[in-house]
């Protein structure tokens, strides 16, 4: 069986279960934290007009992914940070920590140039009717980008020592702000600019400098983070230490953008459709982005777990942590599926009030609720092969996956008659979304598994001190 997890005792086994729940449980709630932000703006834009939704759906759909594959370069501190922990190496940890904090705020700067040099492309391609209020989104969140990547670097340094706790607390304290700014912003309230639907991007915004601001100050002055003050002996960016960030950085960052750009380049394809189509398919997009935080807790808590196992020279320990990981967020993934497909109308009602929405994505429901099983897979797989700094076979697994099967089957099954009497529109998208998924969770597991069972041939390492 994989990773012989049936040979285990059950009490090891839970045991396990039990380190990574603890980790994951905390990041999970952060996670859906951050995520519930854009759920309340797509509700509250909703409430304004199917117009104001279609634009906070579009820009939205920029903004992630963006934001999503620059989180995905500063996550090279994860795996870095936790193997540092592990091998007991405490001063190079502390080093890299501090290091970590100016990477982060490099490649939030970095975003937030790219995000704003998008304007011309954005006015070419886009319906006139929504273009001002896209453009005014995407400002608003390129603004809290810097300190969107600066918090990622904060929540590695946290999550590494087995500290998430912190990241949820401030996490949930964010979302809370995020909804009274949101209705200030959209409305114009205390002599503010009427903003409409795109106010939500400037209070996204805020609430990642709110997020990252007070991370920063709790993990600085805490005593359960005494042992390793971030702000003490801070010094000056070092370019070298970057280049081995980068280097596992990078590809971890493809991987989350061929992903994410898969569900953003549908948007922009079926925009010719409609908005009832577009904000349908955003809804539908957003709320399963919500559940995803299930495995993508996992995998984050797994990435550290094996990370610290790794360090440790304990090949053993890692494959086993990995083999658990994947039982449990595959037991998280089925039970949403079932709630999913239990409560399909109620969830559209949240999001709009539009008949025609409603029936549209109750059905988009079905495709999201059967790749659960598969997405969870995938993604807890490559979770815990970036605890083993193994990213550029994912890479080219997720782009094979995604780009060529997903994108390429959807434009052909969504857009054109080639393999159906007639172009299926957005259900041919979430067709291929399946298939896609499909695919890369059998690839990522399979190669877990192999490298995995070849480390674990290998005599336990003893980390020099």
């Amino acid at each position: 069986m994989l990773f012989e997890i049936n040979r285990a005792p059950h009490g090891a086994v839970l045991k396990e279960v039990g380190h990574i729940s603890r980790l994951a449980f905390p990041m999970m709630i952060a996670q859906v934290a951050q995520v519930a932000t854009a759920f309340v703006d797509t509700v509250m834009a909703g409430r304004v007009s199917t117009d104001d939704l279609a634009a906070v759906s579009l820009g939205a759909s920029i903004f992630i992914t963006f934001y999503v594959t620059l989180v995905g370069i500063v996550t090279a501190l994860n795996p870095i940070l936790a193997q540092q922990l592990g091998a007991g190496d405490h001063s190079t940890f502390k080093d890299t920590s501090r290091q970590g904090l100016w990477f982060g705020l490099l490649i939030g700067f970095l975003g937030s140039v790219m995000m704003m040099a998008l304007e011309p492309a954005v006015r070419w391609y886009l319906p006139p009717e929504v273009t001002d209020k896209v453009m005014l989104f995407i400002t608003g969140t390129a603004v809290g980008m810097p300190a969107a990547m600066l918090h990622r670097a904060l929540h590695a340094y946290a999550s590494s020592l087995g500290r998430p706790k912190a990241i949820m607390v401030v996490s949930l304290l964010a979302l809370a702000l995020n909804i009274p700014l949101n209705y200030i912003l959209i409305h114009g309230l205390f002599g503010l600019p009427k903003l409409g639907g795109a106010g939500c991007g400037w209070a996204t915004g805020i609430a990642f400098w709110f997020n990252c601001l007070t991370l920063l100050a709790y993990v600085s002055w805490h005593r359960n983070f005494s042992q390793f003050r971030l702000l003490q002996q801070l010094r000056w960016p070092d370019w070298r230490m970057y280049r081995g960030f980068l280097i596992l950085g990078v590809p971890i960052g493809l991987s989350f953008f061929v992903e994410v750009s898969l569900f953003s380049f549908i948007a922009l394809l079926i925009a010719e459709l409609g908005t009832v189509v577009v904000a349908t398919h955003q809804s539908v997009l957003n709320f399963s982005s919500i559940i995803y935080m299930l495995p993508q807790s996992v995998a984050t808590a797994l990435s550290v777990r094996v990370g610290h196992h790794i360090g440790a020279g304990d090949y053993r320990a890692a494959r086993f942590s990995s083999g658990v990981g994947l039982l449990l967020g595959l037991s998280l993934a089925f039970c949403a599926m079932l709630v999913v497909l239990q409560f399909r109308e109620p969830i559209m009602r949240m999001y709009t009030l539009d008949q025609r929405v409603i029936a549209m994505g109750s059905t988009l429901l079905l495709f999201a609720a059967v790749y659960q099983l598969t997405d969870a897979a995938q993604t807890i797989a490559s979770g815990a092969l970036r605890g083993y700094k193994l990213t550029t076979v994912p890479m080219i697994i997720h782009i094979l996956s995604f780009w060529v099967v997903g994108l390429g089957l959807g434009i052909t099954l969504g857009l054109t008659d080639w393999l159906t009497t007639k172009p299926m529109g957005v259900f041919g998208f979430w067709i291929a979304l399946v298939i896609s998924l499909s695919v890369a969770a059998l690839f990522l597991t399979r190669y877990l598994l192999e490298e995995s069972r070849s480390l674990d041939r290998q005599p336990r390492q003893i980390p020099a001190r």
